[in-house]
């Protein structure tokens, strides 16, 4: 009995319509959102409006909360509340909110995965940001990779607009929930060195 076989331009046929549809499936993988981890905590759906139902905003203005720290995102949620660091979104959204409910938004958004940055960096401007971040030892509490630690944020990757805001605030001292240690620490910072620090940071 012979097997019947698909002459050469069939078989060529077929698997660049494999190929095709493996390449297609890929990239619709690669555009789609990302999918949540874990169910969201009902009082993180006010979150979501500003961050993101998965820590990432839209308006760069407002930081990336996927995959920031659980203990430094339910401090800075306690300090809104308790009046130490002061915002006319978070401090009233935070207000009513028991400890607990604090603590769940913060464990699900630290689970969440942060998001590739698309801020187009400058070359000359990372590189003097790197070295003014090596000059400042901000590794010590940041460490390696900005990755932070506890109550230290995670900062590689963070909106160019929010780090500006935030170390421009630190050096005004119009935020001060820091214990002293970004304060003084900004406080060397020319505003170019800000704006190259957070290019830097937003480029990781």
């Amino acid at each position: 009995m012979r097997c019947r076989t698909s002459p050469p331009h069939a078989i060529g046929a077929a698997a660049f319509a494999v190929a095709a549809a493996t390449f297609s499936l890929s990239a619709a993988a690669q555009t789609q959102p990302q999918p949540t981890v874990g169910a969201m905590p009902p009082k993180a759906a006010t979150c979501a409006a500003c961050h993101g139902a998965d820590g990432r905003p839209i308006q760069p203005v407002y930081p990336i909360i996927a995959g920031q720290t659980a203990r430094y995102l339910y401090l800075q949620m306690r300090d809104y509340q308790e009046g130490r660091r002061s915002d006319p979104l978070m401090t009233p959204m935070v207000a009513g909110m028991t400890r607990d409910e604090m603590r769940e938004i913060a464990d699900y958004f630290a689970r969440q995965k942060p998001p590739g940055q698309k801020f187009a960096t400058s070359a000359e401007k990372v590189r003097l940001g790197k070295t003014k971040s090596d000059e400042t030892l901000c590794t010590m509490c940041h460490l390696g990779g900005f990755a932070g630690q506890n109550e230290v944020p995670r900062v590689a990757g963070q909106n160019y607009e929010y780090v500006v805001k935030q170390l421009a605030d630190f050096k005004a001292r119009r935020r001060t929930n820091d214990a002293g240690t970004m304060t003084s620490v900004a406080a060397t910072l020319s505003d170019a060195d800000i704006q190259n620090v957070a290019q830097y940071l937003a480029g990781m």
